[in-house]
Order: structure tokens, then C-alpha cells, then sequence
């Protein structure tokens, strides 16, 4: 049968296309066939027949945004509103990893999640969640777990991808009866470029050639730039989120030509910086900000991404790829006119309108398992004599989401401990998935709430219901309204609530869509502002209290963790 190659769908002519393979810009037109691209015409002198023909009046063309580290959940709306809304954004691909709704539900909550992700604009891809939990029973209680069956039986879904963020990083190098180890060594030997994607925020040296040698080989976290260079030098595939594009490491990167090695990646996003900043556009134009070029800007968002995850198909403008792209007003500030996939419009700046649609997972809407509760259940009981004791504090900083381990001395009168008198804020996690309502409790110095309170069942990873407050009664009433709520963000002063956000599905995702989701969130971003939380990202360091992956003191339901020990550690220390 004789190939139809006398016809195209689609020509969109006179623009400047991103030449993937020189790093350039040549102006062009092109042509798409079957939702791919079909040919480049630098010449601009072909004549083929087309059903529709646009004029791309000079505009930019580059390939569509690829992000392969990132997590839906945090921007608190469902796949399929996340989806519709960030195709403004130029997004063709995501690979997002849903561990934050698997500590919930489980596997049944990550299907779920690729269900919903199945309605969106363009492709939605999964990654498998490694560590569900992320420690184990004795340090945190999670709502769900995900092991090496779970994930072998996840790897079949057409829609999953990869490995998700191996956490247990050190863990994993000492021994193989995680479930993540046991899933590895079954897929690994068999298919050695299946993508396993790494989380080790401190390994260095011998430690992380251990890392790397049982094929884990990305790692996404913060560093300082020893970290950074030691993981290009050993091959690591480096994934740059916000944080982490900073002039110095921008520097490095553009220096030594670093391109193939790295893309950028947004892992969390929050529905307030979604809206209002953007997503992985804005990671581009901050890095194109701090001097790399936006050519190089462009490739580490969509050729290297792909290469990374073995998508072959995309990433680039070629003959045969797909026809997944976005037409730019401008390239350094990324002013994006409109996103297609697969040669399909599915966002025009002109035509778009605000989502109105109510969204839904069809399930886990009843995750809060815990009864309301009282001051009295806040009240810290320690025997003996009035005396002082050395009482162990999260010790947070304005700039990162590290809790160091500070010792601060406070009175016990009366069996009780008066903790008010020390200016520390108190914590409490309290187990909200059902299974044994513990409360733990805990403190905070440094950054954090100076007055009021807050709670959230949003808490990265275990999502139990956490809290902080400078009064009982504060805290009793925003823990509260989240259990009233069925999940959610509260904020409360002098027994008001001054700002919410209601997520009813696990305690994690809104309805809403990403527009008023945002709104809402903005609310409660504007009560921690108000209460005196101190903190480049207040809510976020917040949510991270209880996360048992990152240095060095954090609280669970079950106490106080080491993080550096992995030991459960005592309230306090007699003096």
C-alpha cells in the first residue's frame, strides 16, 4: 500500500522553532501528520497539501514541557484539575509520584489517582511510590502501605513509568529487605534502564557509590554544591527543583556544559504558587534569570526529561515525534500564547476560561478516623517533685525544612509541665487513619506560629493530623475544624478560625479546581502570615513536621524521632 504522504493535518507556518539537537532557533515552517511532527521546513519553500494551515506571526516554537519528578497531591487538586489547568503552563508530560495519597489508601489510592489522571489533556504519567511508609510501624502510622507485590502489580499499569524516590536512602544501602530492595532486585536484573529515581538529601563518597551501584540513579533533594558536583561526577542524573536553582549552582551547571546530566523538575508545588507563579515555566525562567541560556533552559525541560524516563517519542521538534509543543510570545520570560498535544490545541491564552468544574476520586472521602479532641488531651503529665527539666525542641529555620535537636529548660510544677513560660510553640501529632488515635507531643522554637494555632491533615508523609500552637485552646479548635472537615488546613486565634482550606478526599486533595483551590489556599497562607510563621514557605516547612526523610529531630504519632539514629527519643532529660 502506497504511503499518503502527499497530505498534512496541520502547517503551522513562520515560526522559530528550538532545534533540540544544535540548541538553536531557526525559523521554519511545520508540518504535522497523525499528531506528529512531519517535516521542518527551514527552506519554507514546500507546497504539501494541508486541511488547516495557522500563521505563527514570528512566535517562538518549543517542545512541550516535560516534568519527571513531581507530586499532584501537593497542589492539592485532583490529577484531572491539575492536568487541565497546567497545560497553561506548557505542560505535555508529568511523571508524578503519588506516595502522599498511597500513605493513605494505599495502592487502591494510587490507582485512583491514575484513574483521574486518564481524563487529562495530555500525559499523565505515574511513578511508583517506593517507600509506603516511609519508615515503618514502631516510628509513624501511616493509612496505607505499598509493598514489592503492590509495586510489582502498579509496574503493570500503562500509565506508570518508573520507580518512585527511593527514601530510605540509608536503609537501603545496609540492607535488601525493604519492600522498595525486594522490588528492585526483581525488576532490575531483567530490565537494567528501568528508571529508578533516587532521594538522598546527605549521601556523599563511599555511601553514595553504594546508592548508585544498585542502580538508583537521580536524586532530586537539596545540596550544597560539593553534593551537586559529587553526584554529576559519579553519573547521577540530577534533578534541579526551585530550590535548588541558585546562581552558584546555575554557575556550575552552564561552566561545565552539565546539560545531558540534569533537567529541572518541580517535585512540590502549593495551589497559591501554582497560580499565581506557575509551574515548571517558572523554574525555567528563574533559572534563565540567573544566566543560562534559554536554549539550554529549554532542553533541560523537555529533551533530557524524556531521555531520562524513555520516552523516545518526544521531547524534541523532529520528523516522527510527537506533535507536542508551545508557541511563545517570548523565549526568557517563557509568555506562553498557547499548548498542544499531539498537534491538538489544549490551551489558548485568548480563549481560556476559569474552571468551574467540581472534581471527585469517587472514593476517600471519610479519612479523618479520630474524635474531636479537648485541652486536656494537650496537657504534658511528668511525675515527681516540682523541678526543671531539659525539654527536647524542634529547633525550624526560616530557609530550609531541616528541625534540629535543641535542648530548652522549662518547669515542672504541680506534675505538669509549663511550657508556655519557655516561648517554644506546642506540637502534637495525633493519629487520624483509625487505627489507634494516639497523640504525641512535642515542641517547636525558632521559626514557626507565634500566636494562635494551626493544623493540618495534609503532613507529609504518613499525613496523620499534626498541629502547632502558642494555646490549648487554639489548638484544640483548628484540630477540630480539619476533623469537621474531613480533612483539610485550619488556622485559628483566640478560638476563631481565620483561615481554611477543606480537602475532603484522604485529607489531602480539594474538589475545587486549581483556580479556587488557590483561593482558598490563599486564606490560610495569609493567617500564617498574619500569626507570625516566619518561613520562606510557612505552610510547606509546616506540612514537613512529621516527614521522617529529612534531618534530624522530627515528631510522629509515636514520639520524637532521630531522623540521623532512626531512635525513638524521650520528651525530655532530667537536669
Amino acid at each position: 500500500m502506497k504511503r499518503d504522504f502527499d497530505r498534512c493535518d496541520l502547517c503551522i507556518s513562520n515560526v522559530s522553532v528550538y532545534n533540540s539537537y544544535l540548541k538553536t532557533f531557526r525559523n521554519a515552517d511545520v508540518y504535522i501528520k497523525d499528531g506528529k511532527f512531519f517535516y521542518i521546513d527551514v527552506k519554507r519553500d514546500c507546497d504539501l497539501k494541508c486541511d488547516r494551515r495557522i500563521d505563527g506571526k514570528g512566535k517562538y516554537m518549543i517542545p512541550g514541557l516535560i516534568d519527571i519528578h513531581m507530586h499532584i497531591e501537593s497542589s492539592m487538586v485532583t490529577p484531572e484539575a491539575f492536568c487541565r489547568y497546567t497545560a497553561s503552563n506548557g505542560l505535555t508530560t508529568i511523571v508524578s509520584e503519588p506516595h502522599e495519597i498511597a500513605n493513605v489508601c494505599g495502592k487502591d489510592g494510587v490507582k485512583a489517582m491514575i484513574r483521574s489522571g486518564e481524563h487529562s489533556p495530555y500525559d499523565c504519567y505515574f511513578a511508583i511510590p517506593a517507600n509506603v511508609p516511609i519508615t515503618d510501624r514502631r516510628y509513624e502510622t501511616s493509612g496505607g502501605t505499598i509493598t514489592a507485590k503492590d509495586m510489582l502489580e502498579l509496574k503493570d499499569e500503562e500509565k506508570v513509568l518508573c520507580l518512585g524516590e527511593v527514601m530510605n536512602y540509608t536503609q537501603i544501602i545496609e540492607d535488601d529487605d525493604s519492600e522498595a530492595a525486594k522490588f528492585i532486585k526483581s525488576v532490575h536484573e531483567k530490565e537494567p534502564s528501568y528508571p529508578l529515581e533516587g532521594h538522598c538529601p546527605v549521601l556523599k563518597d563511599l555511601d553514595l557509590a553504594k546508592f548508585l551501584y544498585l542502580g538508583i540513579r537521580s536524586d532530586h533533594c537539596t545540596h550544597d554544591l560539593e553534593e551537586v558536583r559529587q553526584r554529576f561526577e559519579n553519573g547521577m542524573f540530577v534533578q534541579l527543583q526551585d530550590v535548588m536553582v541558585t546562581k552558584e549552582v546555575i554557575a556550575y551547571v552552564c561552566e561545565n556544559s552539565l546539560y545531558e546530566y540534569m533537567s529541572f523538575v518541580t517535585d512540590d508545588t502549593l495551589p497559591d504558587v501554582l497560580y499565581k507563579k506557575g509551574h515548571l515555566d517558572a523554574i525555567l525562567r528563574k533559572a534563565i534569570g540567573l544566566g543560562m541560556r534559554a536554549e539550554d533552559a529549554i532542553y533541560c525541560a523537555t529533551y533530557t526529561p524524556a531521555r531520562r524516563m524513555n520516552l523516545l517519542d518526544r521531547g524534541a521538534i523532529a520528523p516522527g515525534l510527537l506533535a507536542d509543543f508551545v508557541l511563545l510570545r517570548d523565549v526568557k520570560d517563557l509568555s506562553i500564547e498557547s499548548t498542544y498535544k499531539k498537534g491538538v490545541c489544549i490551551y489558548d491564552r485568548d480563549t481560556y476560561k476559569e474552571d468551574e468544574k467540581t472534581y471527585s476520586l469517587n472514593a476517600f472521602e471519610d479519612s479523618v478516623h479520630h474524635q474531636r479532641i479537648k485541652e486536656e488531651d494537650l496537657k504534658i503529665v511528668i511525675e515527681g517533685e516540682d523541678r526543671y527539666v531539659n525539654v527536647r525542641v524542634m529547633k525550624f529555620y526560616p530557609y530550609n525544612n531541616r528541625s534540629d535537636e535543641v535542648f530548652v529548660k522549662m518547669k515542672v510544677k504541680d506534675h505538669e509541665l509549663l511550657w508556655k513560660e519557655s516561648g517554644c510553640a506546642l506540637a502534637a501529632v495525633i493519629e487520624r487513619h483509625g487505627r489507634d488515635g494516639r497523640i504525641a507531643l512535642g515542641f517547636v522554637t525558632g521559626t514557626g506560629i507565634k500566636e494562635g494555632a494551626c493544623a493540618s491533615s495534609y503532613a507529609h508523609d504518613s499525613h496523620d493530623l499534626i498541629a502547632m500552637g502558642k494555646e490549648e485552646k487554639d489548638i484544640v479548635a483548628a484540630v477540630n475544624e480539619v476533623i469537621a472537615m474531613q480533612g483539610g488546613i485550619a488556622v485559628a486565634l483566640n478560638e476563631t478560625i481565620r483561615g481554611k482550606i477543606e480537602l475532603p478526599i484522604a485529607g489531602l486533595l480539594s474538589k475545587k479546581s486549581v483556580e479556587k483551590t488557590a483561593a482558598d489556599f490563599e486564606a490560610v497562607r495569609k493567617a500564617f502570615n498574619e500569626q507570625g510563621y516566619e518561613h520562606i514557605n510557612n505552610i510547606m516547612n509546616f506540612t514537613l513536621m512529621s516527614l521522617t526523610c529529612i534531618p534530624s529531630l522530627k515528631l510522629t504519632d509515636r514520639g520524637y524521632l532521630n531522623t540521623d539514629t532512626m531512635e525513638l527519643v524521650s520528651l525530655f532529660k532530667e537536669i
